[in-house]
């Protein structure tokens, strides 16, 4: 066993067959796998990467009470993600953003992962599905770990929020009938607003917008010009990014340019239209003993469900000035 430490929810102690899948190269790819997609290429702060959340994801299930084997399912639940995230999902059209989810099982099956877990007694369809995990994934408004993890790390990363605000969030959680829950209105109520600050105020961000715009172009370009091999999205961020920027390609060249242009929002006279998925939240209160929907309790709840879904359906139109 060795101690792992995270600055959200401490030190562990981890079980071999964790600290060995820690060490595998699918595992530590996620080190150069940026969290956000193309952001850090707009902002270098933006720099979380999937490793970190990843390991948090795994974290937080064990600080809940979540088996061995659900908290493998954390660690390795972003495997499949291809350089620069979710950015795929708009080179390929893919308006449900589940592009990794969809190749997960070859990468998994095609990594050390299923050796290891048989070799510490484990079978890989004891942890596959990814989605059979409770704490893990919940389709939304449900909370879920990963959820959770990427709007507290995110937010404290960016400070947009404390450390003493996530712990104090993190405080409030609770497990009833294997859901995670809220213990008061109040943690509910902010959660929620938090939630919103990172998929609206953050996801829609007019610089983040024309980071996964402008990448997304260059990437469905070079697979055009055959610069770039879908099965090469499958090395990391900044491998992927060398081939684009050595590319002798003038197209190519002129469209990663587009990154470091001043741009403005402008509904009327736009180059760059663009809606994020829907994430509508609504997370369990444990209320009175008994579990019910936030927005049951909370008019306020309600009130930023519904600016979230107007924002969100409306999306962020940018220019580029020149």
């Amino acid at each position: 066993m060795m101690n792992v430490e995270d600055f959200l929810y401490g030190e562990f102690h981890l079980e071999q067959v964790l600290l060995d899948i820690l060490e595998t190269g699918a595992v530590q790819r996620l080190k150069n796998i940026h969290q956000g997609g193309a952001s850090y290429l707009v902002n270098p702060e933006w720099n979380v990467t999937r490793y970190e959340h990843s390991v948090g994801v795994m974290l937080l299930i064990r600080k809940l009470g979540g088996s061995i084997r659900e908290q493998i399912g954390g660690l390795i639940h972003d495997i499949s993600h291809t350089a620069f995230s979710h950015v795929i999902d708009l080179v390929m059209k893919n308006k449900d953003q589940d592009y990794h989810d969809k190749i997960f099982p070859d990468i998994f099956s095609t990594s050390e992962i299923p050796g290891i877990l048989q070799k510490h007694g484990y079978a890989p369809d004891e942890i596959l599905p990814i989605d059979q995990w409770p704490l893990l994934e919940k389709p939304l408004p449900d909370l879920c770990a990963d959820r959770i993890d990427y709007t507290l790390r995110d937010l404290v990363t960016y400070n947009k929020i404390t450390i003493e605000e996530a712990a104090s969030f993190l405080r409030e959680l609770t497990l009833q009938e294997n859901k995670i829950c809220i213990s008061h209105i109040d943690a509910a109520e902010w959660f929620v607003e938090t939630y919103y600050r990172e998929v609206i105020d953050f996801f829609l961000d007019p610089l983040n917008v024309l980071g996964y715009a402008v990448l997304s172009d260059v990437l469905s370009e070079a697979l055009l010009r055959q610069i770039l091999t879908v099965s090469e999205l499958g090395k990391n961020d900044a491998e992927v990014w060398k081939t684009l920027t050595s590319s002798k390609d003038p197209v190519i060249q002129a469209k990663i340019g587009r990154l470091s242009k001043d741009m403005v929002e402008d509904e009327r006279n736009f180059h760059y239209h663009t809606k994020k998925k829907i994430r509508i939240i609504d997370p369990l209160v444990y209320h009175k003993n008994g579990i019910r929907r936030g927005s049951e309790i909370s008019r306020k709840i309600t009130c930023l469900n519904e600016e979230a879904l107007r924002r969100s359906q409306k999306g962020v139109y940018i220019r580029l000035v020149d």
